[in-house]
C-alpha cells in the first residue's frame, strides 16, 4: 500500500531499479563538490573535519550567557550560536515599557555596546565563529560584534560568522518583524553592501526555513518558501549594485532536520541540486561558490515532548543524523528538556555529546554521501525537486516573495499543513510516543532552569548609568546622521556603527529607523 511522504509525495512499501527510470545519474549527481552538488558541496565532506558544532545558547544577562559559551567552549563546541531575548529581538531596549516580563526570558538582553562586551568577554572573537539568530535589527547587533571584535584588536577582515537577518520569514511564520518589507529588504542589501568591504568573511544572512518548518510547514514548503525569500534577497542585492557572484557566495540557508530522516536526506539533496542550477542558469553566476547552497541545521524543537523528556535524546539523536547524512555545514542539537524550560547546563551538554558521538563514534564521517545511489533517496530527491518547483512557481507567479507575503500566500499555506498534522496527532493517525501513545502516568520530577526576573530591573539600571555618563549630544547627533541616511539612499550602516560607537543602545537606534521608515502592521491572510 503506498503512503505519502510529509509533503504529501507518494512513498512506495518498496523501491527499486524502476524507481529512477529516466533518472540521469551524470547530470543530476555529479561528483561531491562538483555541479549541481547533490551530492554536497565540497570533495571531503566530513572525511576530513567534521560540520562545524554550534550550540544555541543566551539566556538572561550577557554575563550568565558569557558564562554558559566558556562552558560550552570547554566542552569541545565549535561555533557560538546566540539567542537573543524578546526585546532585543523586536529592536527594544530592556527598561522600554513593552519589554516588561520578556528581558532575558527566550535569550541574553543586548542594550548597549556594554553588553556585548560582556557577552563576549574572554572569548576571542578573532579565533571563534559566531552566528547571530536576529533579523530585524541585525545590522545593529552585528555592528556591536565588530565594535567589540576591533576592542580586542580583531581585524575585521578576518571576522567569521553568520546573523540571520532573514527579515521575509519573520512575515510568514516567526513575528518579530519591526518595518515594513520594503525599508527591511533595504537594510539587508545595505548590510551586505556594508560587508562586502567591511566583513567580507562574514555571511551576511541565513535565509531561514527552520521557523516556517517549526510553525507547520512540510519539507517542500520549507525548501520552497525559503529558496523564494533567497531570490528576493538576491535581486535586492542585484538592485542595489551588488554583482551576483559578490553577494552569492556570501548568502547561507538555515533548515530544520525532522524525525523523518529519509525525506529530510532528500530534501537537503533536493535543495541544494534546485539551488546550483537557478543560480548558473537564471542569473548567469560563474564563480562555483555562488551555486553551493551551504546550510545550517537545528533539529526540530517542534518535535519534542513535554511528556517523557529523555525519549528526545533519541529524537534528537535521528534529527541530527538526517542532517549529517544530508551534508550540513554546521548543525546545532536541541536539549532534551527545551519543551520544558531553557535548557539545563546538563541538557545542553548532552545536546552537544550528541554530535561528537555522530562524528567521533559511527561510521557517518568515513565516506563522502553515504546514501548516494539509494532507490529510496533518489527517488524521494527527484519527487522533491518537483513539488519544490512547483511552489516556487506559484510564489513566482504571484509576483514573488515579497507580493506573496503581502498576500498571506506562504502563511495560508503553512496554516494548513500545520492543521493536518495537529489533526493527525488528535486523531492516533500520525504516533507522537509518549504523547497519544505508550504514555505513562508516573510524575516525573524536574527542576527547570528559571531566569531571575531581578535581572529586568539590573538591566534597566545599567541603561540608566549609560545614558548619565555618556556624550548626549554625539548620540544626538549620530543618530540625526542615521535618520539622513536612512530617508536618502546612502549606506545606513556606517553612520549606524558611529551611532554604536557613541553608545547609542539597540532601542535608541531602531527608534531612529522607525521614525523615518514607520512599523509593518500585517493583514489577515484570509
Amino acid at each position: 500500500m503506498t503512503g505519502s511522504t510529509e509533503s504529501g509525495t507518494p512513498f512506495e512499501p518498496v523501491y527499486g531499479p524502476d524507481a529512477l527510470a529516466g533518472f540521469d545519474p551524470e547530470g543530476a549527481l555529479g561528483e561531491p563538490g562538483g555541479f549541481p552538488y547533490t551530492r554536497g558541496i565540497y570533495p571531503t565532506m566530513y572525511t576530513r573535519r567534521p560540520w562545524t558544532m554550534r550550540q544555541y545558547a543566551g539566556f538572561g544577562t550577557a554575563r550568565e550567557s558569557n558564562a554558559r559559551y566558556l562552558e560550552l567552549i570547554a566542552h569541545g563546541t565549535t561555533g557560538l550560536s546566540v539567542a537573543f531575548d524578546l526585546p532585543t529581538q523586536m529592536g527594544m531596549d530592556s527598561d522600554a515599557p513593552l519589554a516588561a516580563g520578556e528581558v532575558g526570558k527566550v535569550g541574553v538582553a543586548i542594550d548597549s555596546i556594554e553588553d556585548m562586551r560582556l557577552l563576549f568577554d574572554a572569548i576571542p572573537l578573532a579565533e571563534v565563529s559566531t552566528s547571530m539568530t536576529i533579523n530585524a535589527p541585525a545590522a545593529v547587533l552585528l555592528l556591536l560584534y565588530q565594535l567589540v571584535a576591533e576592542e580586542q584588536g580583531a581585524d575585521p577582515l578576518a571576522l567569521t560568522g553568520t546573523i540571520q537577518n532573514d527579515v521575509l520569514k519573520e512575515y510568514i511564520a516567526r513575528g518579530t518583524y519591526i518595518f515594513p518589507p520594503a525599508p527591511s529588504l533595504r537594510l539587508v542589501s545595505d548590510t551586505f553592501a556594508y560587508c562586502a568591504t567591511e566583513l567580507p568573511r562574514w555571511n551576511t544572512i541565513s535565509i531561514s526555513g527552520y521557523h516556517m518548518a517549526e510553525a507547520g510547514a512540510t519539507p517542500a514548503q520549507e525548501v520552497a518558501f525559503t529558496l523564494s525569500d533567497g531570490i528576493a534577497y538576491l535581486d535586492a542585492a542585484l538592485a542595489a549594485g551588488l554583482g551576483v557572484d559578490q553577494i552569492a557566495p556570501r548568502l547561507s540557508f538555515f533548515f530544520v532536520a525532522r524525525t523523518t530522516l529519509l525525506e529530510e536526506v532528500a530534501k537537503f539533496r533536493a535543495a541544494r541540486r534546485i539551488w546550483a542550477r537557478l543560480l548558473r542558469d537564471t542569473y548567469g553566476a560563474q564563480d562555483p561558490r555562488s551555486m553551493m547552497l551551504r546550510f545550517h541545521t537545528q533539529t526540530a524543537g517542534v518535535q519534542l515532548t513535554a511528556q517523557q523528556p529523555e525519549v528526545n535524546l533519541v529524537r534528537v539523536t535521528v534529527q541530527a543524523l538526517a542532517a549529517v547524512l544530508g551534508g550540513t555545514q554546521s548543525l546545532h542539537t536541541n536539549s532534551y528538556d527545551e519543551a520544558l524550560a531553557l535548557p539545563s547546563a546538563k541538557a545542553a551538554r548532552l545536546a552537544l555529546r550528541t554530535q561528537q558521538v555522530l562524528a567521533h563514534e559511527t561510521d557517518v564521517t568515513a565516506t563522502v554521501d553515504p546514501f548516494a545511489g539509494s532507490y529510496v533517496v533518489e527517488s524521494l530527491t527527484d519527487d522533491l525537486e518537483a513539488e519544490i518547483g512547483r511552489l516556487m512557481d506559484a510564489v513566482a507567479d504571484l509576483g514573488g516573495a515579497v507580493v506573496a507575503i503581502e498576500e498571506g500566500f506562504q502563511k495560508s499555506e503553512i496554516e494548513s499543513s500545520a492543521y493536518d498534522v495537529a489533526r493527525s496527532i488528535d486523531s492516533g493517525e500520525r504516533v507522537v510516543v509518549g504523547l497519544n501513545r505508550f504514555a505513562t502516568t508516573e510524575p516525573e520530577p524536574y527542576e527547570p532552569l528559571r531566569v531571575d526576573p531581578a535581572i529586568e530591573a539590573e538591566q534597566a539600571a545599567r541603561l540608566a548609568a549609560l545614558r548619565a555618563e555618556r556624550d548626549a549630544d554625539a548620540v544626538t547627533d549620530a543618530l540625526a546622521r542615521l535618520q539622513a541616511a536612512a530617508r536618502g539612499s546612502d549606506n545606513v550602516l556606517w553612520p549606524m556603527k558611529d551611532a554604536l560607537a557613541a553608545r547609542a543602545t539597540v532601542g535608541e537606534v531602531c527608534d531612529a529607523l522607525r521614525e523615518v521608515w514607520g512599523v509593518y502592521r500585517p493583514t489577515e491572510s484570509f
